[in-house]
């Protein structure tokens, strides 16, 4: 043992070693003592990050690439217990668990929510007879949309007996009718019809919006359109609360104000934008008034608003001896709040509503305890009362954008308000007609703040989603907003009421003079040169880094917040680090684009049936409007030789040195064989990395992938990324994984369901 010591002494390992552990503690006793004193300065501000940590939770659990074991959902119970046990003694270490509690939280609620969540449904390739009990009407500018709840197929007599007496779907079923249709059901009513159902599509191309994701979540398991008229039986079973009411309203408002401003009218009334046409619609989003056709905050605030103020107005009018006796500012709140709840419930309950209910709630609540609400805390609470309530809410734009908006206004006014108290004490010995200027200044510069603030906001959102970019929101909504919140909800509201006595046009009337001028604002801005930029989404984990800078940027207090401002840019350029792909394949290979990233060009091959819809939506991921997109040529050379086509084939290398990719053309009824074949193997020859078609194909180049429509038939869209020795090709499966919403892999007519026995 003496000896050992001597050696390691005489080495000087042993001092250096303690040197540098004792170096090293200091330095994180020092790091903690600064953490520590500034989560201290930061009291009151720690709890908002429990909803962001549940978000997180939320985020990992959808990020899976397959299902997570039950057993994940039992996580948060040992780290709370942990959390609460370390509160009295390690505050500041006991919400670093609580953070991870609240993740693991999140996670678990996502994947309770999802095991609980009925199977997609299985559909038959043919027409079926469809009976159900309608849940919801849209109007549509062509007709109208049925939403059915208990729906039984080949429910018509003479139907199998197997098929006749299954039980009915556990998931809803959407149908348009047909045009010419006379029937006009109501929610409540039975509906048998004949339709071709299919099942939610997939996304656009790999990393796109998940409509089969948010299909399974909603509840709806298939769409179609109707081959035939509609047979109704009234008052034939259960609707939901306000769906018959909704309709109404929607029907009666159309009625009365004529054009497009009744469809948006009623839109601002019960929420339902079906029976917008697509050009105002457009224009509304180009203008960036679009958030006005959402019904979200904004429009209950002015409903509660205007229910609060006439609620205070009656109280003083009342005899002075019973006006003292009712605490008037309570009873108000509380009208108000009851108003603010039935506009919800009348306008569907969407996100924005749901979050802005909860914050009206906190509010009045504040207001009959006497203290303030409006805060981050009351922000934070909402998001994970809708969260928990509704994970998958999480990765829409509506929650995303709307939860932007507030938290970047409550921020703002926190900063805002000791300014505004200095200059109100500056105002006060100022004349009348000083004050009457300096408050009109005040509201303008407001309303224009509010706008900005908020459209900042929200624009990363909107670029990830939606890839567009409006320039003059600011200027339309200086003029927009005011409008909906003077003339056009107030007077909603009064037809809303005048409804039952048949009275509504006296309100209506107005009302649609100031939507007609709100859809002025949004044309006239929209025709502006530039209005609404193309841009390429930003990436997903862009969007997620830009998200957690403006959290750290408005929930902190002290001068650490300025830490988000670098987060929010290095989140905002994620598009310069990720090389978009080169080649999209659509779910049906009906729709080839190939995009030349350096010439900003996109080629595109559309076979006759190709959806218009996925079209833009793939065009849409390059930041290209769908106006620009060329056609390959049928024979000849394009973009400086990059596409080489003939009548049978293209050729394609987007960039110089880059592996090529043969586009083999469609051939109706099996013409061009031999040429086709003969363009393969000339491709073959040259190196093609992958070879791409609409139709199967039999013929293969060695050591090249294939993607044809038994490709996409079994995997879904494709992305192709080319590089110099080969190429990259992504599948939708690979992409998502094996989650409940994903449909598993086909399988053909007669295929065995059982794998084969091995043969020795």
């Amino acid at each position: 043992m003496s000896g050992a010591g001597t050696f390691l002494g005489d080495s000087g390992a042993r001092p250096g070693h303690a040197g540098l552990a004792a170096r090293l503690g200091a330095l994180a006793e020092r790091l903690a003592a600064a953490a520590g004193g500034r989560l201290a300065a930061e009291r009151g501000r720690l709890a908002p990050w429990l909803s962001v940590a549940l978000g997180a939770g939320i985020l990992v659990y959808f990020g899976l690439r397959s299902e997570p074991g039950a057993g994940w959902r039992w996580l948060p119970l040992p780290l709370l217990v942990l959390a609460l046990l370390l509160a009295p003694r390690q505050r500041h270490l006991a919400w670093g668990v609580g953070l991870l509690a609240a993740a693991a939280l999140g996670f678990a609620a996502a994947s309770w929510h999802a095991a609980r969540q009925p199977a997609p449904l299985a559909l038959p390739a043919r027409a079926v007879v469809v009976t159900g009990v309608v849940q919801s009407v849209a109007l549509l500018p062509e007709g109208r949309r049925i939403v059915l709840a208990g729906a039984r197929l080949d429910g018509a007599a003479g139907a199998p007996p197997a098929l006749a007496a299954a039980p009915p779907l556990a998931r809803l079923v959407r149908v348009r009718l047909r045009r010419d249709d006379p029937a006009r059901p109501m929610p409540g009513d039975r509906v048998t019809v004949r339709a071709l159902l299919r099942a939610p599509s997939a996304p656009a191309y790999p990393g796109a919006w998940d409509f089969q994701r948010a299909a399974y979540f909603s509840g709806l398991g298939a769409g179609g359109f109707a081959l035939g008229p509609a047979q109704v039986t009234p008052a034939a079973g259960d609707a939901p609360p306000f769906a018959g009411l909704r309709a109404r309203i929607e029907a009666r408002t159309i009625a009365a104000i004529p054009g497009e401003a009744g469809a948006v009218a009623a839109a601002l009334l019960t929420g339902g934008r079906s029976a917008i046409r697509s050009e105002a619609i457009a224009a509304m989003r180009d203008a960036g008034l679009a958030h006005l056709l959402a019904v979200s905050g904004l429009h209950l605030t002015i409903v509660m608003g205007a229910t609060y103020g006439l609620a205070r107005l009656l109280a003083a009018a009342l005899p002075a001896a019973l006006a003292l006796r009712i605490p008037s500012r309570a009873a108000a709140a509380v009208a108000a709040l009851a108003a603010g709840g039935f506009y919800m419930l009348l306008a569907g309950a969407e996100v924005p509503m749901r979050r802005s209910f909860a914050m009206a709630a906190l509010v009045t609540l504040g207001i009959l305890l006497g203290r303030r609400a409006l805060s981050p805390r009351g922000l934070a609470l909402a998001a994970a009362a809708v969260l928990l309530l509704d994970p998958a809410q999480l990765l829409g734009p509506s929650f995303q954008m709307s939860f932007a908006a507030v938290l970047a206004l409550v921020a703002g006014w926190e900063w805002l308000r000791p300014r505004l108290a200095a200059a109100r004490l500056a105002r006060a010995g100022a004349g009348p007609w000083r004050r009457a200027a300096g408050m009109a200044v005040l509201w303008l510069a407001g309303g224009a703040a509010t706008s900005l603030i908020a459209g900042a906001a929200t624009t990363p959102f909107g670029l990830h989603h939606f890839g567009r970019l409006q320039l003059y929101g600011l200027a339309a909504n200086v003029v927009a907003v005011p409008l909906t919140s003077l003339l056009v909800m107030p007077a909603g509201m009064a037809a809303v009421a005048l409804m039952p006595l048949g009275l509504e046009g006296a309100a209506l009337v107005p009302m649609g003079w100031g939507v007609e001028a709100i859809l002025a604002v949004a044309r006239e801005v929209a025709s502006w040169p530039g209005a609404a930029r193309p841009m390429a989404p930003m990436p997903a984990w862009g969007l997620a880094v830009t998200a957690f800078g403006m959290a750290w940027l408005c929930l902190w207090r002290t001068g650490w917040r300025a830490l988000g401002v670098p987060v929010i840019a290095l989140g905002l350029a994620a598009g310069a680090f990720e090389r978009r792909p080169d080649l999209l394949v659509s779910a049906d290979a009906r729709l080839i684009a190939l995009h030349l990233a350096d010439r900003g060009e996109t080629f595109l091959e559309r076979v006759p049936g190709g959806s218009a819809f996925m079209r833009d939506a793939m065009l849409r991921g390059w930041g290209m409007a769908p106006e620009t997109a060329q056609r390959f040529p049928m024979a000849g050379d394009a973009a400086d030789g990059a596409v080489r086509c003939t009548p049978v084939a293209c050729m394609l290398r987007p960039w110089e040195g880059s592996a090529g990719a043969l586009l083999v053309r469609a051939a109706p009824g099996g013409a061009g064989e031999a040429e086709r074949r003969a363009a393969l193997a000339e491709a073959c020859a040259g190196g093609a990395a992958v070879v791409v078609a609409a139709e199967p194909l039999r013929m293969r180049c060695r050591g090249a992938a294939v993607i044809d429509r038994f490709s996409v038939w079994r995997d879904g869209p494709h992305a192709v990324w080319l590089e110099r020795d080969g190429a990259r090709v992504v599948s939708d499966r690979a992409w998502r994984g094996e989650r409940p919403w994903v449909p598993p892999e086909p399988r053909p007519r007669g295929a065995p369901t059982e794998p084969l026995a091995q043969v020795e």
